[in-house]
């Protein structure tokens, strides 16, 4: 695209530019949005330019364009001119003397804005772009940088690194974002939390949404708080500093907002990955689900096989490595390493499937050669002190000058410091001085124990929960630049930046964590560059432009249908906001899971166009008795969710996560869906007076047409016998069998009722007259009894599901 110089003479056709007096406008356009400055550099119009609406809030403190802050206090210009001849913006800071350039840009789509030139950079900490305020609140793309309504889209893009999207409200550069384990319960989140929110590229507000972008200052250490300590020390990092910091601004209808984005990312040189050849945000693929199976060389065509039984194109591998740092494969399932698994994705694309493999990110185990026998001097340190005295190397309690970074417990896994080549744990540190470390373990990691001299640096290592260490910026940058190497020798092509948050360790937040997977991304090859998929434990501004999409909900928590299923669901509306492909998630293929819970699942993943991961074996799908069904299911689902076979209103109905559905095979390009309605009910073991009843009744409604009830029978803590089932008080069934725990007696219509055992695998059959379950249309009393062998806590589980009339879905 065509950049266009802003001088005057161009500019009048979209501003008028005088330094007389403060009631001046100056318009700049971006795109479809003209961004109105008086002549201090306030904002003072934020205009959709066809339909002359306006969208800056009007607040009594209009922000400007550009703050820089100094000592902590943030100052705002009080000039604003434009340098004759030339696209660039004079701004003063007359509190601190201080006179800035900002060159502005025209492209077709957006404007840009940089600081090109500044006095005094280096008592200037940072500086901040905005915040625009604008009175949309309909629609916060926090993530992303998008706030829209129906009508109109207002965008701000970092155009660099070191610019961040977002406040500097955290001096680390940390990001705000929900914390699924800081809820109340891992199982769900919907005490805890209405909508969630990660970044504040775009934040909302009670006016409306704001809009900002800063670049900070990296050329001296400081002591912030970070990775769950009040003190931490954020090296020096050279970056070139402020200047160079720069944004893209835009306006646009919100169908335009990605192909604005994609205009400026191919504009702006910024990352553009493809899929197929097509922009991964866009394309289809994008959201495909895979299987998650551990796999080896002896292994892997069983993988493969069972992947493309269920239709599947991905197979990611949950955990390969036996060290990270240096990423080292298992020897035993991988006994050449990496050349191994290079065998193993060659296996795979002979059959057109892709493999991947899970990462933690700059997570550093005790075992890797980055730890032992000498620790390297990259490992992220929360701060340092000095050795009060010589040491041998068998003292168990260590003098230190200064505790500040040593006393810090709150997350303080390892205990570990390092003095020269030596890793040394410690209990405690003493609560008065002289600081004492307390009770250390010499050599520790297998390090050598060794003698030290008085004022010798000791340094307290950071690390995670998980019981690794972690990595400074260098350090982070070149274990990231080792998986590029083990992703283009391998050909592996798919990725999750898991733990991306131990990045943090770098003292720099959110920028750690770019600067990382941007090791990553630029140290790739083209050909597994132009054709990955790749998600994170986090998400990020610039970081937006590299992943592919995020994946988060675990199966581990509860039952299928249970494990944080509000999380998942409200990850969808998150995922829209920001323009992510959607995804569900992972879940857990056990051999106990229902053909009707997979169904479940896969009815959400096309109402919401969202993938999924399916975490199984060859071993459990064979011990499940409908083993085979399921990955058809799952074989026939995502060939019509990727094809685009349901209707819009078809997806709206299967978002109710009470309603299920069955899709059935008609033709290759063709399936029948039918809606089911289903309710779910608990007869309890009762104690009554002799004589009075036991039974259970319940209210059920078929809102379909007259048909066979059919049903799923199952215990809990009990085995039951003499079942009987009455409907409406006329109609009546006995079972002639017992249901013992964790067996399945399930009906789906026609002359027999089948028992199952706990995986799903038939034990027999009995015989049954469909005549007497038939509900018509309407309100049913559903009167259910049985006989228990325990006497407490025991209950007979009834789901009961009635069919509606099958729909066409097809490819067109």
């Amino acid at each position: 695209m065509k950049a266009t110089t802003l001088r005057i003479a161009g500019i009048c056709l979209f501003a008028v530019f005088t330094s007389c007096t403060n009631n001046t406008e100056n318009f700049f356009p971006a795109g479809n949005l003209n961004i109105g400055f008086d002549s201090e550099g306030k904002i003072t119009g934020l205009i959709d330019a066809d339909k002359n609406t306006e969208y800056a809030y009007p607040s009594n403190d209009p922000k400007s364009i550009l703050a820089i802050r100094v000592n902590g206090n943030l100052e705002y210009p009080t000039s604003f001119d434009i340098k004759e001849g030339e696209e660039t913006i004079m701004l003063s800071y007359p509190k601190n003397g201080v006179e800035a350039e900002v060159t502005v840009i025209k492209k077709e789509r957006y404007l840009t804005f940089e600081l090109t030139s500044i006095t005094k950079e280096n008592d200037i900490e940072l500086v901040l772009w905005g915040p625009f305020e604008t009175n949309i609140k309909e629609t916060i793309g926090e993530t992303v940088g998008v706030v829209r309504n129906k009508d109109f889209s207002i965008g701000i893009q970092a155009l660099n690194k070191r610019t961040l999207g977002g406040y500097p409200s955290d001096e680390d550069d940390s990001t705000p974002s929900f914390d699924i384990f800081g809820t109340t319960s891992l199982v769900d989140i919907s005490d805890s939390l209405n909508i969630l929110y990660r970044g504040h590229t775009a934040l909302p507000k009670e006016y409306g949404s704001s809009l900002q972008a800063y670049t900070r200052n990296r050329d001296k250490d400081r002591v912030v708080r970070a990775m769950g300590h009040d003190n931490y020390v954020a090296p020096a990092f050279n970056d070139e500093g402020i200047v160079g910091s720069k944004i893209a601004l835009f306006g646009c209808t919100p169908k335009e907002v990605l192909n604005t984005l994609e205009a400026i990312e191919l504009g702006e040189g910024l990352p553009h990955p493809t899929i197929d050849g097509v922009w991964s945000k866009r394309a289809v693929s994008a959201t495909s689900a895979y299987l998650i199976q551990d796999f080896s060389t002896s292994t892997i065509e069983d993988a493969i096989s069972l992947t493309k039984k269920a239709g599947l194109q991905y197979l990611y591998h949950s955990g390969p490595f036996s060290n990270w740092g240096h990423f080292d494969l298992h020897e035993k399932a991988f006994p050449e390493n990496w050349d191994s698994m290079k065998e193993c994705v060659e296996k795979a694309e002979q059959e057109e499937i892709k493999l991947g493999a899970h990462t933690l990110s700059n997570f550093i185990t005790t075992n890797d050669p980055y730890v032992t026998p000498i620790p390297d001097e990259r490992l992220a340190k929360v701060g340092s002190s000095v050795l009060v005295n010589d040491i041998n190397g068998e003292e168990k309690n260590i003098e230190i000058k200064d505790p500040v970074f040593f006393n810090q417990m709150g997350n303080n896994s390892l205990h570990a410091v390092v003095v020269g080549e030596e890793i040394i744990r410690y209990e405690s540190v003493s609560e008065t001085a002289p600081w004492v470390l307390l009770d250390c373990q010499r050599g520790a990691f297998g390090t050598q124990a060794s003698s030290h001299k008085k004022s010798d640096t000791i340094s307290k290592l950071a690390d995670h929960a998980y019981k690794t260490f972690l990595t400074n910026m260098d350090l982070g940058i070149e274990t990231s630049k080792r998986l590029a190497d083990l992703y283009n020798k391998t050909g592996l092509k798919q990725i999750s930046f898991d733990g991306l948050e131990g990045n943090y360790s770098t003292g720099m937040g959110a920028y750690g964590e770019l600067l990382f997977v941007d090791a990553w991304y630029n140290n790739l090859e083209a050909e597994v560059k132009n054709d990955y998929i790749m998600d994170a434990s986090r998400p990020g501004h610039y970081f937006w432009h590299m992943f592919t999409r995020m994946n988060w909900g675990e199966p581990w928590y509860a039952g299928f249908r249970e494990s944080q299923t509000s999380y998942r669901l409200l990850n969808q509306d998150y995922f829209r906001r920001n323009f992510i492909p959607c995804m569900l998630g992972w879940f857990s293929m056990r051999d106990n899971t229902s053909l009707e819970d997979i169904e479940w699942m896969l009815a959400r993943s096309a109402a919401f166009d969202a993938g999924y991961a399916l975490v199984t074996s060859v071993d459990l799908v064979n011990k499940n008795g409908f083993g085979d069904e399921i990955l058809d299911k799952i074989k026939q689902w995502e060939k019509a969710r990727l094809g685009g076979a349901f209707t819009d209103e078809q997806k709206k109905r299967m978002e109710n996560i009470n309603d299920e559905f069955s899709l059935v095979k008609v033709s290759d390009n063709s399936w029948s869906l039918t809606p089911y309605s289903v309710k779910r009910f608990e007869h309890e073991y009762k104690v009554r007076q002799p004589g009075e009843p036991v039974w259970s009744v319940f209210d059920y409604e078929n809102i379909f047409s007259s048909q066979p009830m059919q049903f799923i029978l199952t215990t809990k803590n009990t085995t039951v016998s003499g079942i009987s089932i009455e409907i409406d008080d006329f109609k009546r069934i006995d079972l002639d069998t017992s249901i013992q725990i964790g067996e399945n007696l399930k009906y789906d219509g026609g002359k027999e009722v089948v028992l199952y055992d706990k995986s799903w695998n038939r034990i027999k059959s009995i015989p049954i007259d469909s005549e007497k379950l038939i509900v018509s249309t309407g309100n049913h009393k559903i009167k259910v009894d049985c006989a228990f062998s325990a006497k407490e806590e025991a209950s007979l589980k009834l789901e009961i599901k009635t069919a509606g009339n099958p729909e066409k879905v097809e490819i067109k």
